[in-house]
């Protein structure tokens, strides 16, 4: 069985996930990143689009993330989003993300 560690998904509205997982795998704007147990120290910037946490448990959630940060730090991951939802799976991940990139665009117009 993997090695798991605490990870933490917030906005500026609330804490939107919070346990132990085994693997995150998130977005970055270099690429997609996999973050398991004793991964090296990191910190970058999150693209919009999904990020999946599979819990100790096995359960997978999927959450659509729009900007933000990831900070991998001594087996603590953090995802620190402008906004982000928890959604059934992959596809509505993407599109509750790029609606939250909407919403925030139309909140910077006003």
């Amino acid at each position: 069985m993997a090695k798991a560690f605490q990870v933490d998904v917030v906005s500026p509205e609330a804490t939107v996930w919070s346990g132990l997982a085994t693997i995150v795998i998130a977005r970055t704007p270099e690429g997609e990143l996999g973050v398991m147990a004793d991964h090296e120290p990191l910190m970058g910037a999150l693209a919009t689009g999904p990020v999946v946490i599979e819990a100790e448990s096995g359960e997978r959630t999927t959450i659509g993330v729009y900007g933000g940060f990831i900070q991998v730090l001594d087996n603590q991951v953090t995802l620190i989003t402008d906004r982000a939802q928890i959604t059934e799976d992959h596809a509505a991940a993407k599109e509750a993300a790029q609606a939250l990139a909407e919403e925030a665009e139309e909140d910077d117009d006003e």
